[in-house]
C-alpha cells in the first residue's frame, strides 16, 4: 500500500492510570513512573438525562476521549466525520445479556439490546454532539487500533477532510474474561487533518512493514499495551511525546505491522 500522511491536531486519552493526554505524556515517554490504577469513567454530561443513565462504559469512554481531542484541536464536534474502532463492544453489557439468556427469564430489555450493537457508541456520540457527519465503525479484534488508524488516515487523504479517530475497549467480567482477558477500559482519540495548521501537534506517515512491533521496557506499560487491543497505540503516543523525528512500529496483523513515521511540529 502507498504511504499515507495525516496531521494530528488533538489527542484524547483515558485508561488505567491515564486520565487525559497532557498529564500522561511524561509517563508514556519514560520521564515519570507509570502508576497503574483503575480507569475512571466520567459521566457523559452532554447526553440528555435518560440517555446518560443508559450509557455503558464504551459510550463514556468514547465521549470522554473524543471530546478531549476535539477540544484540544479547538474544533466543533458536530461537523467532524468519525471513525470508531474496537476489538469487541461493551463487555459488561454483553455479560448481562448472556446471563439473561442463560436464565429462566430470557426477556432482554430494549436498553440492553440497543447497547449491544457494535455502533452503539457512534449513536450516542451523534446524540451528545449533534453530529450529522458520517461515522464509520470497525470491529477488528486484536487488530482494532491498526485497522482503525488505516481507515481514518485513508479517509483524511482520499476525502481531503478532518477525521476524528477513536479506538476503545472495555473489560469483560468472568466467565468471558477467561477467554478474552481485557483487564480494564481504555480509549484513545486523534483529530487528524489533511494539511498542516496552527493546531498541528505532529505529522504521521503510515505504511505496512514486516518488522516486529515496538515494546516498552517498563513491564507495567508493556503489559497494558499487550493486554488491551486499543492500547497498541502506546508506542505511537510515546513517539509523539518524545518529539522530534521518531519511527514507530505498531501491532496490526500477524503477517504485517504498521510503520509510522512521526514528526513533531
Amino acid at each position: 500500500m502507498p504511504a499515507l500522511t495525516a496531521y494530528i491536531e488533538g489527542i484524547g486519552l483515558l485508561g488505567p492510570g491515564f486520565n487525559n493526554w497532557p498529564d500522561s505524556k511524561a509517563v508514556i515517554c519514560g520521564e515519570q513512573p507509570y502508576l497503574p490504577g483503575k480507569t475512571v469513567l466520567p459521566l457523559p454530561a452532554l447526553l440528555p438525562a435518560a440517555e446518560r443513565r443508559r450509557s455503558g462504559a464504551i459510550v463514556r469512554l468514547a465521549l470522554a476521549s473524543g471530546l478531549e481531542a476535539i477540544a484540544a484541536a479547538g474544533l466543533d464536534a458536530a461537523s467532524l466525520p468519525m471513525v470508531f474502532s474496537a476489538s469487541g463492544g461493551d463487555g459488561e453489557n454483553c455479560h448481562a445479556i448472556c446471563e439473561m439468556l442463560a436464565s429462566d427469564d430470557r426477556q432482554i430489555s430494549p436498553t440492553r439490546f440497543h447497547n449491544s450493537v457494535h455502533n452503539a457508541a457512534a449513536g450516542y456520540w451523534s446524540i451528545a454532539t449533534g453530529a450529522m457527519a458520517p461515522s464509520t465503525v470497525l470491529g477488528a479484534f486484536d487488530a482494532c487500533f491498526g485497522a482503525g488508524l488505516l481507515e481514518a488516515v485513508t479517509q483524511v487523504v482520499v476525502d481531503d477532510t478532518r477525521v476524528v479517530y477513536l479506538a476503545c475497549d472495555t473489560r469483560y467480567p468472568e466467565p468471558l474474561y477467561g477467554v478474552r482477558g481485557i483487564p480494564d477500559a481504555f480509549a484513545v482519540a486523534f483529530v487528524l487533518a489533511p494539511q498542516r495548521s496552527a493546531q498541528t501537534l505532529a505529522t504521521i506517515t503510515a505504511s505496512l512493514t514486516d518488522a516486529g512491533p515496538d515494546r516498552f521496557d517498563d513491564i507495567a506499560l508493556e503489559n497494558l499495551r499487550a493486554a488491551i487491543p486499543a492500547a497498541r497505540c502506546l508506542p505511537l503516543l510515546r513517539g509523539i511525546a518524545l518529539g522530534g523525528d521518531q519511527d514507530v512500529v505498531l501491532d496490526y496483523l500477524d503477517s504485517a505491522r504498521l510503520a509510522v513515521a512521526v514528526t513533531s511540529c
